[in-house]
């Protein structure tokens, strides 16, 4: 008998009285030690049918079909037994870590708590526990990150978290709803590695969401599918990538980043620039908030980007990418010089530079974090608009259906609201908000990460447009080393806070000069 057993599981969702259809007919087994991969499109359904397995939807879904935990029927199952199943028996990784960690609590709380519910484990043996536990994942010097929240922690390392949460239950079957997708490919290998182990040693099943299909040929046994909420093709994983079938299987396959942007002009205007720049956080202890110590997190940062160009920033999580796109931005302090089209930037106040940010925007990598639940799409991608009076001959409605359709999102969509789309989805809807102020320096934090393999395709020709179009300058961070070849002219390497390596993209990926260089460019395979 298989561990999970999901038979011609269908969902919808109500609203208004009118029935949307999510999942349609859905069936498939997990057995102990069986890694099951659900691939597909933002929207196909993969996320909808996890969380149907232990009735994690709202109260607006209507679940028809089956779903057997070890022989128990869980759909219609008592609120007890789905307490009882969920976290221990079946536990989750979800994709963005920011919307389930508790932003109030510290990272020792958050695990303890877990630990004390589920199996009774308090005090030094938890707190022994928990730094096992953030070692197995990655976390470099667990013993400083206990007291941090999960704000402090970088996107890679709130994903991390989130897996040891999982795991620390030792369950039955773990459902990875994209469990890799903050992560840099040196860790994102490490995690694939250890999720592997723990199913051996613990024979554990697993569902494994994601849309990176080289991750799917890596870990999983058999391959699911999904479009439009049915699984249109499902076998072993060797067979689904050697001979697959259907044709939208064949489009998901050759969908892979590939090119390289437009040559720069001699003569393009240098849009940024900083020089030795330095952000280092004081750490600090005591009732008197005494400094004792530095965070170092960017160490002597000098970069030059033009209009049309793009710096691709890559590093494992925590090296500093983020924080010297941010620094740059004067969204943090920082010393060193900035320089912004010309003018130092790094003496103005507040007021001055509000006349400067539509001229350089972000698109931050948690787009579930950044869009306001209370908007609408029409609302979010618009507010720039009437800020920074872009446009004001143009109706707003006109200029975001306008957006919209160069992002490949339909407009009719832009009057719902962020958790009525997908991940990807709403990453679309944040690269929109960006672009509709059509600025001159774009700083795009793992724009990518959330997307399928097909969309991630549209969206960096879509970005490759845009800047040879309007000839914006983007620094581009990413872990997905495919992507930033296919979007950068140069590529600064980064690690630990320091910059070892800078070069054009073709000289850094074809003869890279550094061993940690070369060891990302291994991990990405």
């Amino acid at each position: 008998m298989s561990l999970l057993t999901v038979d011609n599981l269908s969902v919808g969702f109500r609203q208004d009285g009118q029935l949307t259809q999510a999942v349609r007919g859905v069936s498939f087994t997990v057995d102990r030690g069986e890694t099951v991969a659900l691939v597909g499109e933002s929207g196909s359904g993969k996320s909808v049918t996890a969380l149907s397995t232990v009735s994690l939807l709202g109260d607006s879904a209507e679940v028809q079909g089956s779903v057997l935990y070890d022989g128990q029927e869980m759909i219609g199952a008592s609120k007890q037994r789905l307490m009882d199943v969920r976290g221990n028996d079946i536990s989750f990784i979800f994709q963005e870590p920011m919307t389930s960690l508790n932003p109030l609590h510290t990272i020792e709380k958050q695990m303890a708590e877990s630990l004390a519910l589920h199996q009774g484990i308090t005090g030094d043996a938890a707190r022994a526990r928990i730094l096992e536990l953030l070692i197995k994942v990655g976390i470099r010097d667990p013993e400083t990150r206990l007291g941090a929240y999960p704000h402090q922690l970088s996107g890679g390392q709130r994903q991390r978290v989130m897996i040891a949460l999982a795991l620390a239950n030792k369950p039955d079957i773990l459902i990875a709803d994209e469990p890799t997708t903050a992560l840099d490919v040196t860790i994102q290998a490490q995690i694939l590695e250890l999720l592997a182990d723990l199913q051996r040693e613990e024979n554990m099943g697993m569902l494994f969401i994601t849309h990176d299909l080289g991750i799917v040929r890596r870990i999983a046994d058999k391959v699911c599918v999904m479009k439009d909420g049915e699984i249109v093709e499902t076998g072993p994983t060797a067979e689904i990538f050697d001979i697959p079938k259907h044709p939208y299987t064949q489009k998901l396959l050759a969908a892979e980043p590939s090119g390289q942007p437009d040559p720069v002009h001699e003569d393009a205007e240098v849009i940024a620039t900083t020089e030795h720049l330095k952000v280092w956080f004081p750490i600090q202890k005591g009732l008197m908030k005494r400094t004792v110590g530095h965070v170092k997190a960017v160490n002597d940062a000098s970069i030059s980007v033009r209009a049309g160009e793009t710096l691709g920033i890559v590093g494992e999580s925590g090296s500093g990418k983020t924080t010297l796109a941010l620094a740059l931005m004067r969204l943090i302090q920082s010393e060193g010089q900035i320089h912004f089209r010309g003018r130092d930037v790094r003496k103005w106040s507040t007021r001055e530079l509000r006349r400067l940010r539509s001229e350089m925007q972000i698109v931050f990598q948690d787009p579930f974090g950044s869009l306001s639940p209370r908007m609408t799409c029409q609302q979010i991608i618009a507010e720039g608009l009437a800020i920074h009076k872009v446009d004001p001959h143009r109706q707003p409605r006109e200029l975001v259906a306008e957006v919209m359709t160069e992002v490949g999102l339909n407009p009719e969509a832009m009057d719902r609201y962020p958790h009525e789309f997908s991940g990807g989805q709403r990453q679309r809807i944040a690269i929109a908000r960006a672009m509709v102020l059509r600025p001159k320096l774009l700083v795009l934090d793992e724009p990518t990460s959330a997307l399928d393999m097909t969309v991630q395709v549209q969206i960096v020709d879509l970005l490759r447009d845009l800047q040879q179009k309007y000839g914006l300058a983007y620094l581009f961070i990413s872990h997905d080393l495919k992507v930033v070849r296919a979007m950068s002219h140069k590529v600064l390497v980064m690690k630990q806070g320091d910059v070892v390596e800078m070069g054009t993209a073709s000289d850094l990926f074809e003869n890279a000069q550094t061993e940690y260089t070369r060891t990302l460019i291994a991990a990405a395979g």
